[in-house]
């Protein structure tokens, strides 16, 4: 398995940490990862994980900009100013960090989502909500026969 697939709901203990799902961490294993890069997601209230591919490839779409221009700054704000570097325990859990809270809203749950080769992390209510927007919106391009 090398995709992030499926999601799961996990308690976050009294510590503040959270299993990160046992197929998640088979697929960090299998692709060497031993650090996670997140960052805050554009446009929704989930946190985006992944290895540092994911950080390299902002990191490659800011190199074909301008260093002195507006789009890059604001790609280097994204990527760095709003991500992070999440590590595991030795019983694969990551710590919920005010700088995931603020963003998503999360308390005592966390839903992990596989988004082929990075995951996210939602609040439980707010992911399911999202979810049933973006099965409307299918199901209206299905209808629309696109």
């Amino acid at each position: 398995m090398n995709r992030f697939l499926s999601n799961a709901v996990n308690n976050i203990d009294s510590k503040g940490r959270v299993s990160v799902p046992a197929s998640f961490r088979q697929v960090l294993a299998a692709k060497g990862f031993g650090e996670l890069y997140a960052l805050q997601s554009i446009g929704h209230p989930a946190i985006d994980v992944g290895g540092m591919d994911l950080l390299e490839r902002y990191e490659a779409r800011m190199a074909a900009e301008d260093p002195f221009g507006e789009a890059f700054a604001d790609m280097s704000l994204f990527a760095y100013g709003d991500g992070a570097f999440l590590k595991f325990d030795a019983e694969g859990r990551i710590t919920v960090t005010d700088f995931i809270r603020s963003h998503t809203g999360i308390t005592d749950k966390v839903v992990f989502v596989g988004r082929n080769d990075f995951f996210q992390l939602w609040e439980p209510e707010q992911f399911e909500q999202h979810r049933a927007e973006a099965r409307a919106r299918l199901q209206s391009m299905r209808a629309g026969g696109r």
